[in-house]
């Protein structure tokens, strides 16, 4: 089995490397997963600019929110997918303003696209994890983003009680 090293140790080899190695390198661990080469993309084009990265990526979410269609099963794969697209997303980011916003706008379009009246349960639960994940992003926010996103989302909440027949916004409530 191979040692993993840990990251100082990466960290002082990587030091040593030269410009050219390091390009090398990086463009070596682009081409084995496609994660690498995302990550790469979110940092090199699109971090310096946090509010088009999260408006180019709700716009490719409403896009797959669009195209949802099918039976109750078709559609909790497709939201799962969207959802674990929205995940890296946010991992790349590592911001929690850009998780917060990225979140409220799954829980928007979850409310708009989604065939809720039903009784399948993996689609309820997915709604659910979102919502205390949002909840649980807010809290991690300064005072001042707390209060701002804490209005947007008790209004996702209102909507989505008005919206959804078995949920309930007394369980979210901040």
């Amino acid at each position: 089995m191979a040692t993993v090293y840990r990251s100082s140790d990466l960290k002082k080899e990587l030091q040593q490397l030269n410009s050219n190695e390091l390009l090398a390198l990086c463009l070596r661990l682009a081409r084995f997963k496609k994660e690498n080469k995302e990550l790469l993309t979110y940092l090199l084009f699109r971090a310096d600019d946090h509010d088009l990265f999260i408006q180019e990526y709700k716009e490719e979410m409403d896009l797959q929110f669009k195209k949802i269609s099918g039976t109750n099963f078709l559609v909790v794969k497709t939201v799962r997918k969207i959802a674990t697209q929205m995940n890296n997303q946010m991992r790349y980011a590592a911001n929690e303003m850009v998780s917060t916003e990225l979140l409220l706008h799954f829980c928007h379009n979850y409310i708009n696209y989604v065939n809720y009246h039903t009784q399948y349960k993996p689609l309820r639960n997915i709604f659910y994890r979102f919502v205390e994940k949002l909840k649980a992003g807010i809290l991690k926010l300064d005072e001042d983003l707390q209060y701002d996103y804490g209005l947007l989302y008790e209004a996702m909440l209102t909507e989505a009680e008005a919206e959804i027949y078995w949920f309930e916004k007394k369980q979210f409530v901040l």
